[in-house]
């Protein structure tokens, strides 16, 4: 869209559709600028010099009302003027004769005049239309008489009536200037070639004096007439060739003005639109000099004689906002016009004005006549049912922080908010109503003690009716923490249940994603447990994402795939809990040292042995027995190879001969727990429930006897992992000492001792609320909780 005017409170506004490449389409507003109207179709635009877009739309000067355009129709160009702001439109009549007096045979609507509307970028040329506010009535622009717009056999033209009727002046394009209230044109040929003559006229083009303004010829850039209305001067400046400087001729006029001009000198003429003479509601007279009067106006000239306003006529209103002319020139609504609509801003005991189909033109004087038919009446405002209740927040968003302001408001499109019933549900459980509901600027303020999915609800009535409008409000409190829940090992082509755990628990709508393996396409939930079947034997990968507003976490757990395993729950003596700070990286340790103990004592490979220690207290773990790599084979034959290594490692730890040691004069023994899984697990004997249901007893009740034990002792941190031992045998740390009984293993080998220190010191403050949390890492405690 392209604002082409906003004179006089109206906008005009030139606007290309979808349909549209080379045209736009010419809308004209009333004088709030807010409801337009169409105008003309087609106008035909183009580009300038520095790319920016020309709609061929010229306002004449001087006379308001009066427009030209250039309408594309069927791949034609032609003109057209109005005089009434766009109401009516008509082509241009072609002058009856040419330049020598010849008889022109152009005929309407088969043949007009057709004229070039740009107006120069050039402040130094006239361009190819001109008129001045100082000149009224008269016209100098440049084209062609024909059936179209053309590029070639350009003329120029003049008209001395605001365009009713024309006359050719030149054959070629000249550029045309004007002097003393237009009483003298000044013509120039435009052309690249050097000139050194002029012409001047003194009876509005109907004949020229040729003058030379320099010797030599001249390469003309442009022409500089000094400001003010009744200026005789101009300033001509070029150069005497392409690589001369600039040259500067000034042109004085002032002594061919011979006199000042006298009563005598003056004419009057009728400003009419083809003999009907009321424009835009007023009849108009002025006063003008006579041709071939070469006598100076002076500054107290006068334009206007006479300026009275003309009774009102069909001709001095358009069709209002939502209606479309006939060709009965009736004014009939639009297809998608609802003449019985009301203003938004109506409201009971209010008035509107309710339109007749008709407005008069903006600017148009006239009076009396059909003015009280076409006007708007002023009726009284019905009541309205609420309609088009909407509910929102204050910033757009759907998204709310728990514990903190919600703003809504309330806006509806028909029907009087403030005799209306208001009612609005926040969807936890609290509701406010209104009587004589008034918009409250700042909003309604709520805010929300727990994170979820909110149903809010507003519901307007009146004794005509009612509306609804509900809003979906995610409230979420920020996840601080992600833990991706999975077995130590799974069985190959059998579902196994993966479950991520988020702190705070009351965190709102989740979104999971979930990456398996090399997988470029996560599985995306709303729950946070899913099950999935691995096919591959060998070490998995699991991802987790979860996103919470914006927020985006993750956790990375690996899982070992196998056709069959077993599983053996194993406990510790007593003086291992004493020292346990349940911290991941101190599981993972003792998972190694126990590991490590097993091979060196039984002699079975590493890769068949998997122990994962379990949080909370008592310390337990899980021993898992593998069968070797590429044993999928004749698996019965393999089967009967792990009973055989299972046999060996229970005999081991029931001797206790598996046994470690935590520090110097601290031995751990390694037992097996009573409380045993199934002997042998594999694609068709799972796990049982009941020993499920165990192993999950064990790893709860230790969390809670850890949880009091934290609270009840003094944590001897220092004492764990921080013995110096100064003795020469002590420095071998990591080394294996025999023994009569079994080989001890130091814990310090897969530790740095200083380094434990330091996750002791984290973990002192915060051990309580992690393990509540099931957290398999220490973090802040969150700023924002359900409590």
């Amino acid at each position: 869209m392209h604002i082409i005017s906003t004179d006089e409170n109206q906008v005009f506004a030139a606007v290309q559709e979808w349909n549209q490449n080379d045209t736009y389409n010419l809308y004209i507003s009333d004088t709030r600028g807010v409801y337009f109207t169409l105008a003309l179709e087609n106008v035909k635009s183009s580009r300038g010099l520095e790319g920016n877009i020309i709609i061929d739309l010229y306002e004449v000067a001087g006379i308001k009302g009066i427009f030209l355009a250039n309408k594309k129709i069927e791949d034609q160009i032609k003109t057209y003027i109005t005089y009434n702001k766009g109401r009516d439109w008509r082509l241009l009549q072609a002058p009856d004769t040419d330049l020598r007096g010849g008889p022109l045979h152009c005929q309407l609507p088969f043949c007009s005049l057709h004229l070039h509307l740009q107006i120069s970028e050039n402040p130094y040329t006239s361009g190819s239309i001109s008129s001045k506010e100082t000149a009224p009535g008269l016209v100098v622009a440049t084209g062609n008489i024909g059936s179209e717009l053309s590029y070639t056999d350009i003329s120029t033209f003049i008209s001395s009536d605001a365009g009713n009727s024309w006359r050719q002046i030149f054959e070629e394009e000249y550029n045309v200037w004007y002097l003393d209230w237009g009483g003298a044109l000044v013509a120039m040929k435009h052309t690249s070639m050097p000139i050194r003559h002029l012409w001047v006229s003194f009876d509005e083009g109907r004949s020229w004096s040729k003058y030379a303004f320099t010797s030599t010829p001249l390469f003309v850039d442009g022409s500089l007439v000094e400001p003010g209305i009744e200026t005789q001067l101009m300033t001509i400046f070029g150069h005497f060739s392409l690589r001369s400087e600039w040259q500067l001729v000034k042109v004085d006029y002032k002594s061919i003005f011979r006199r000042r001009c006298n009563k005598e000198d003056y004419q009057t003429w009728h400003l009419h639109n083809q003999v009907e003479p009321c424009v835009m509601g007023e009849r108009k007279i002025y006063k003008k000099r006579k041709p071939g009067a070469q006598c100076a106006l002076g500054r107290d000239y006068s334009r206007t004689v006479v300026s009275e306003p003309c009774i009102c006529s069909e001709w001095d209103f358009e069709c209002d906002y939502g209606y479309e002319r006939h060709s009965n020139n009736q004014c009939i609504p639009a297809f998608w016009f609802n003449p019985s609509s009301l203003p938004k801003d109506c409201s009971l005991g209010q008035s509107y004005l309710k339109s007749t189909g008709y407005r008069r033109i903006v600017s148009n004087n006239c009076t009396d006549g059909l003015r009280e038919k076409y006007v708007a009446k002023a009726e009284q405002c019905p009541g309205k049912a609420p309609r088009g209740l909407h509910v929102l927040t204050t910033d757009g968003k759907l998204l709310a922080q728990q514990g903190h302001n919600t703003t809504f408001i309330i806006l509806m499109e028909e029907g009087d908010l403030q005799r209306t019933n208001i009612q609005l549900d926040f969807g936890d459980g609290i509701a406010m109503s209104y009587a004589n509901f008034s918009p409250i600027e700042e909003g309604i303020r709520h805010v929300y003690k727990s994170a979820g999915i909110f149903q809010v609800t507003a519901y307007a009535e009146n004794s005509l009716g009612s509306d609804t409008a509900v809003l979906f409000l995610h409230v979420v409190c920020p996840v601080e923490h992600v833990h991706l829940n999975v077995p130590f090992v799974a069985i190959r082509n059998k579902e196994v249940n993966l479950t991520a755990v988020v702190w705070p628990s009351q965190s709102g709508t989740l979104t999971y994603f979930w990456w398996f393996g090399n997988s470029t396409k996560p599985l995306i939930t709303l729950e946070s447990s899913v099950s999935y079947t691995f096919a591959t034997e060998g070490t998995n990968t699991i991802t987790v994402q979860v996103s919470a507003g914006s927020a985006l976490l993750q956790d990375t757990k690996d899982i070992a795939v196998h056709e069959y395993f077993q599983s053996q729950l194993l406990s510790f003596s007593p003086n291992l809990d004493y020292h346990n700070p349940d911290i991941p990286e101190w599981r993972q340790d003792i998972s190694k040292v126990v590991k490590r103990a097993l091979v060196q004592v039984t002699g079975i490979p590493d890769e068949q042995i998997l122990v994962a220690v379990f949080p909370g207290l008592p310390t337990s773990a899980e021993l898992f027995i593998l069968p070797r790599k590429n044993t999928t084979e004749r698996r019965k034959g393999h089967e009967g190879d792990l009973e055989q290594v299972v046999e060996i490692l229970f005999n081991a730890l029931n001797q206790n001969l598996v046994q470690f040691e935590l520090k110097p004069g601290v031995e751990v023994i390694v037992y097996v727990t009573q409380l045993t899984l199934a002997p042998l697990v594999d694609s068709s004997t799972g796990h049982s429930s009941s020993a499920m249901l165990m192993l999950l007893s064990v790893v709860f009740v230790g969390l809670a006897v850890f949880l009091i034990y934290k609270f009840k002792r003094k944590i001897p941190w220092v004492n764990i992992y921080a013995q110096v031992q100064h003795d020469k045998e002590q420095e071998m740390i990591g080394s294996v000492s025999q023994s009569e009984s079994a080989p001890k293993i130091t814990l310090s080998e897969f530790t740095d001792p200083e380094e434990l220190m330091e996750k002791e010191l984290d973990t002192r403050v915060i051990g309580s609320i992690s393990t509540i949390a099931n957290s398999e890492s220490t973090k802040e405690i969150p700023n924002c909780t359900s409590v």
